[in-house]
């Protein structure tokens, strides 16, 4: 599945004892924020960022469950009650696909494409369109600065905003803030409003931890729920019908993560570039999937 990602013809290569690739971020500082994003964006997935990408878009999805009306929305469609493993790996393929090939590219296209038309079966308010998509403009970008190897730049900041911004607007969202201070400010209204608990947010949350916990040894599965409550906001765990982990099991989660980030400064812990059929995919083994059959049975179209 690389076929149709013009992004992935200008690669960076580093010595066999380098953690990072210097190249990268030379290049990353000297495009353009605004223009050449969709490059920017690439490099922050592929070679910067691999493993705390994954983990802070993970968190950004869980957060919107504190929405009434994003969960009740999932709750119904009870796919992941139903095939809650397939969900998460239908929505991690669609959004790596542009990710990683930008959305000029071929399968990056594609992918927005798809994730209209699942889109297109429910009525969807743009507010809530509109703090989803805030949640992957904020979560990666604090992700970094609190666990990551390193934080992202004022430079690549911009870059990632306005890059999310554009998918907004290929997604048919409108009245995008025009600044990050003004998305904060219009999702501090927004969660003031939606930020209730109701029996499906905690369905959905639920739901989504027991796919995470069949990740692990039988042992491990129990330590889910508490690890995952302890990278989120405070906020949310009401919301979900959840209580905040003890203190000093949050402290050592965050203590381990912030331990690998110091780790990952000095040591390749992860291989680069990170692409989409590198990645582990247990519900379509050696990436067996297209595009266009990604999402809920009803959705599925023809190549």
């Amino acid at each position: 599945m690389t076929t149709g990602c013009p992004l992935h013809s200008l690669p960076h290569r580093r010595r066999f004892w380098q953690a990072h690739a210097p190249s990268v971020q030379e290049e990353i500082a000297s495009l353009d924020a605004v223009r050449d994003c969709q490059r920017i964006v690439h490099l922050l997935y592929a070679h910067e960022f691999p493993f705390d990408l994954l983990r802070s878009t993970e968190l950004a999805l869980f957060h919107t469950y504190g929405s009434r009306t994003v969960s009740g929305l999932l709750d119904r469609t009870a796919e992941f009650a139903n095939r809650g493993q397939k969900r998460y790996d239908d929505t991690r393929l669609l959004i790596g696909q542009f990710m990683e090939c930008g959305w000029d590219g071929e399968l990056g296209e594609r992918s927005i494409a798809q994730m209209n038309h699942i889109h297109s079966f429910f009525s969807i308010r743009n507010e809530d369109y509109l703090f989803v998509l805030w949640t992957f403009i904020e979560f990666p970008v604090k992700w970094m600065a609190d666990f990551a190897w390193r934080a992202f730049t004022p430079h690549e900041e911009a870059a990632w905003f306005h890059y999310w911004c554009e998918i907004g607007r290929r997604m048919g969202m409108t009245d995008i803030p025009a600044d990050k201070a003004a998305f904060d400010a219009f999702v501090a209204e927004y969660e003031a409003r939606e930020f209730i608990y109701d029996p499906a947010n905690q369905r959905v949350a639920d739901s989504t931890m027991r796919v995470m916990a069949a990740w692990l040894p039988w042992p491990l599965r129990g330590l889910v729920t508490w690890s995952v409550l302890s990278l989120v906001p405070e906020r949310l765990h009401p919301a979900i019908g959840h209580t905040a982990p003890p203190r000093w099991y949050a402290a050592l989660v965050r203590g381990a993560l912030r331990l690998r980030g110091r780790l990952h400064r000095r040591a390749p812990l992860e291989r680069a570039p990170k692409l989409l059929v590198n990645h582990v995919n247990r519900t379509y083994p050696g990436n067996t999937y297209t595009v266009e059959s990604l999402g809920p049975p009803y959705a599925k179209r023809p190549d």
